[in-house]
């Protein structure tokens, strides 16, 4: 009887200890002045854990969201890619340049380090947590494609996509990933802009007419499904053509035409993309939020274009100071670019959409070494280098390094 007095006491002590605590932790003006914002955020962050949405930013990143990630150079890197050739089982053969006999690895061996911060590593599983339940679209061309191979390898650390289509050609192509209902699609297009190729004594001749009024069916139709756009073109302008407006015939490239006004290259990339992004803009049941819009990447074709022995074996990155890119060809493009994109913002404003670049341009013009030139396997075309995309793993994994801080921005 005497042991079991004892026991309310005990409980009405502890009771009373208990509640002095509380008050203690609740009131104590030394204890929470003692408490950092930052501390007070990160308790909060365990207590609640974030969103999909809200784990795309936190405090530790707002250098990244205000600093030129676009100026700076490449490091040695020791820890090379996330994936390798073998490991990712959707490289095509054509950018699987080890498998076609390249030897140096030194290439994969390097990080972009922008001049005033550093750039994380581009987080699948946090990426794939934002576009849960969404629809992502690479729309243009081949290097559009390079761009989607490299985003699908660095995704399938995470989860195995579903290939739930591919056209007769293997030019559009969709991959789902049914853990986080994310469509990852390619929508392939020469010019973005309707294109017809002349047929000339029944062979095709390379001439091609562009109708800036009228836009490609190949991405067009499937454009009021998709959340975000990433468009990226260049390289098939380099060719003759035509360009027409509504009623006329308005200019040409490499035409020497008579009665035809000669335009350069990026003229005509520059009124393309301009009727291209205008049409994303004015689509009325399109419930597209971001667009982007990688720069010009270069070719590194050397003592020769490709199709006169050019090739591309340099086995390291260039310096800023080798580049000159203020003079190169590619800059420039990349400069009607940006005013493209800019003025497709101001327009989109008004609308609650947002377009901005992926300004790869400077990037890639310093990796010579990253393209599959002799290794990319076309026995059809023997002696033809690819100067101009890029082996996977290789150079342009870095536009997903990129890829992420931009949509911070955006969203």
């Amino acid at each position: 009887m005497p042991k079991h007095g004892k026991l309310p006491s005990f409980f009405l002590s502890a009771l009373l200890i208990t509640t002095i605590f509380t008050l203690f932790i609740l009131y104590s003006p030394y204890l929470l002045n003692s408490i950092s914002k930052r501390g007070l955020h990160q308790t909060l962050v365990l207590l609640h854990p974030p969103s999909p949405t809200s784990s795309f930013h936190s405090d530790d990143d707002d250098d990244i969201l205000s600093c030129d990630l676009f100026k700076g150079e490449w490091m040695p890197d020791p820890h090379g890619s996330l994936y390798t050739n073998s490991s990712c089982s959707t490289i095509p053969s054509s950018k699987n340049c080890f498998r076609h006999g390249r030897k140096d690895k030194e290439f994969l061996n390097w990080r972009w380090k922008p001049h005033d911060c550093v750039l994380p590593r581009f987080d699948p599983q946090i990426f794939l947590e934002f576009v849960h339940g969404k629809k992502l679209a690479f729309i243009g061309d081949s290097i559009a494609r390079n761009h989607m191979e490299s985003l699908l390898c660095l995704l399938s650390k995470v989860e195995s996509p579903i290939d739930r289509y591919k056209d007769s050609d293997d030019r559009n192509r969709i991959w789902y990933f049914p853990g986080h209902e994310f469509t990852l699609m390619i929508l392939w297009t020469k010019f973005l802009v309707h294109g017809e190729e002349r047929v000339i004594n029944d062979s095709s001749s390379g001439i091609f007419d562009l109708h800036l009024h009228k836009f490609d069916e190949k991405w067009s139709k499937d454009l009021p499904a998709i959340d975000y756009i990433i468009i990226s073109d260049a390289h098939w302008f380099f060719r003759t053509i035509y360009l027409h407006d509504d009623t006329d015939v308005v200019g040409c490239v490499y035409c020497d035409a008579p009665n035809v006004t000669e335009y350069g290259v990026g003229i005509a990339l520059g009124m393309a993309f301009r009727s291209a992004l205008n049409h994303i803009n004015r689509c009325e049941n399109c419930r597209v939020r971001v667009t982007l819009v990688p720069t010009i990447s270069s070719a590194h074709f050397e003592n020769g274009t490709w199709d006169s022995g050019g090739r591309c074996n340099r086995t390291r990155p260039l310096s800023e100071r080798e580049i000159k890119y203020l003079t190169s060809d590619e800059w420039g493009l990349r400069s009607l670019q940006m005013e493209e994109i800019e003025k497709a913002n101001v327009q989109g404003r008004k609308k609650g959409r947002k377009f901005a670049a992926l300004d790869v341009t400077r990037a890639m013009l310093m990796r010579p070494d990253g393209h599959p030139g002799e290794f990319w396997g076309k026995k059809w075309m023997q002696g033809y280098n690819d100067c101009v995309h890029w082996c996977l793993p290789g150079p342009i994994d870095v536009w997903n390094d990129f890829l992420m801080p931009v949509l911070k921005r955006e969203v």
